[in-house]
């Protein structure tokens, strides 16, 4: 990526195009951070490649891949804001 997405001032969101998406737990090591981005392009991969093949299991399968490497990045789930105020 060239440049870094705009956030709010609570750095909780970053600002695409006017929409706001959930970012990234900021408390998740580089490392793991790294591995979980693989996973998510990989599966966005493996679903546009599900759309095209008419293959509606295996895109199932991906957006449901795509969907757990959301949740361990922070930008979907629980908020990761909550689970780093409470312990």
């Amino acid at each position: 990526m060239s440049h870094m997405p705009e956030r709010t001032p609570d750095g909780r969101y970053i600002v695409v195009n006017g929409r706001r998406w959930r970012a990234s737990d900021p408390s998740l090591p580089e490392e793991r951070r790294r591995e979980l981005v693989g996973e998510l392009m990989s599966a966005r991969r493996a679903m546009g490649a599900a759309k095209r093949a008419g293959d509606p299991e295996a895109e199932r399968a991906a957006r449901e891949r795509v969907h757990a490497a959301k949740v361990a990045l922070g930008e979907r789930g629980p908020k990761w804001w909550e689970r780093q105020a409470a312990g």
